[in-house]
C-alpha cells in the first residue's frame, strides 16, 4: 500500500515556525523520528519511509502555498496513489489551538492551499489532518496571525501535538480515516 503524506506550507527561512508552516514542520519531525531526509525533487522537498510494510511518500511542496496543487498532482500521478490514500496536513484558523482534526473531505474554507489542491484535481474528497491554531487576530489581519511564529503559552504544547499529529498520520495508514477518526477526533 502506498500513501502520499503531504505537509502545507511555505519554503524560505522567512516562514520556518510559522502557523502556516504546521505541514512542514510535523514531517520535519517525522523525517527526525525515523531518521530519513528530504530531497529537492520536482516541485516539492520529497522523503520516503516504510511503516507496518505500508510506503510512506512524504512531500513539502516548494511551490509556496497558494499553488500546493500542482506538487500534490505531480506527485499523485507519478507514484500513482488513489485519493483516498492521500493526507493534507494543514493548519486551520477554524478550530482552537490544541485541536488536531482528521476530515475524509470538505472544504477549503478559505485556506488557500486547499483551494489551490481542490482546483487542480477538480475534488475535495481528500483526507486532511487539520492543526488547529485559533483565530486569535485583529479583523484584517489575518495573514500575518498565520504568518506569524505561535505564541510563547503554545510553544510548549507544539512539541506534543506534532507527536500526536504523527501518530495519526502512522494510525490513518495502517487502520484508514474512519477509525482514526474514531480514536483521535475528540
Amino acid at each position: 500500500m502506498k500513501y502520499l503524506i503531504v505537509g502545507l506550507g511555505n519554503i524560505g527561512p522567512e516562514y520556518v515556525d510559522t502557523r502556516h508552516n504546521i505541514g512542514f514542520m510535523i514531517l520535519d519531525e517525522l523525517a527526525k523520528q525515523e531518521g530519513i531526509k528530504f530531497y529537492n525533487m520536482r516541485l516539492a522537498y520529497y522523503a520516503e519511509m516504510q511503516y507496518k510494510s505500508r510506503s510512506l511518500y512524504l512531500i513539502k511542496p516548494t511551490t509556496y502555498m497558494n499553488l500546493s496543487g500542482k506538487a500534490v498532482s505531480y506527485w499523485m500521478k507519478d507514484l500513482k496513489i488513489p485519493i483516498e490514500n492521500v493526507l493534507v496536513l494543514v493548519d486551520d484558523l477554524a478550530i482552537p489551538f490544541g485541536s488536531l482534526r482528521l476530515k475524509p473531505k470538505g472544504s477549503a474554507a478559505g485556506h488557500n492551499g486547499l483551494k489551490h489542491i481542490e482546483a487542480t484535481l477538480g475534488r475535495n474528497d481528500y483526507p486532511r489532518l487539520r492543526f488547529g491554531i485559533s483565530d486569535n487576530y485583529p479583523k484584517g489581519r489575518q495573514v500575518d496571525y498565520v504568518l506569524s511564529g505561535f505564541d510563547d503559552d503554545e510553544q510548549p504544547e507544539l512539541p506534543a501535538l506534532i507527536d500526536r499529529s504523527i501518530e495519526i498520520i502512522k494510525s490513518f495508514v495502517t487502520v484508514g480515516t474512519e477509525l482514526t477518526m474514531t480514536r483521535f477526533n475528540k
